[in-house]
């Protein structure tokens, strides 16, 4: 990690969230490694639960994210077609040493979804481990806990976060 600044880290993520905001998701699944994991858990389950053996709001794997963004840029997932309008905030980046080339970076986002006239509002904090490679970084796991007592009132994430 001695050459990784932490800027380099947020223009990463905040490329991330650029590209989310403008629903390039192609491109933002090709922030990910081949054997990348994205995960949401349930809000009620503690820090360590693991896909295995708790229910997650989503737990995928490189091929099921992928399956996910190929059905969302489809005109047929009706829940976000007109796709929703976004806006993703990230902020408190902070690294972690790892004794490997990977890097462990935490951070806080704030997720705004507006649609059909109503904002949701998504906020909680964001664990990443990153893989540099030569031109940047590489997504080979991101865990997104949701800081909310509930997903009221949209009952559902149908966006990425």
């Amino acid at each position: 990690m001695t050459n990784v600044t932490r800027e380099q880290v947020e223009d990463f993520l905040f490329h991330e969230a650029d590209l989310l905001d403008q629903w390039r998701l192609p491109e933002w699944l090709e922030l990910f490694t081949e054997d990348a994991e994205y995960q949401v858990p349930c809000m009620d389950l503690p820090a360590g639960a693991s896909p295995d053996n708790s229910l997650f709001y989503i737990a995928d794997d490189r091929f099921r994210l992928g399956e996910r963004v190929k059905r969302l840029m489809k005109r047929t997932a009706h829940v976000e077609f007109p796709h929703s309008k976004t806006r993703h905030i990230v902020g408190n980046v902070r690294l972690k040493s790892r004794p490997d080339s990977d890097l462990d970076v935490a951070a806080v986002f704030t997720t705004y979804r507006t649609k059909d006239g109503i904002t949701d509002l998504y906020l909680g904090s964001s664990t990443y481990r990153l893989a540099p490679t030569g031109d940047g970084f590489k997504i080979k796991s991101k865990r997104c806990v949701l800081d909310t007592d509930a997903l009221r009132p949209s009952g559902r994430i149908s966006i990425v976060l």
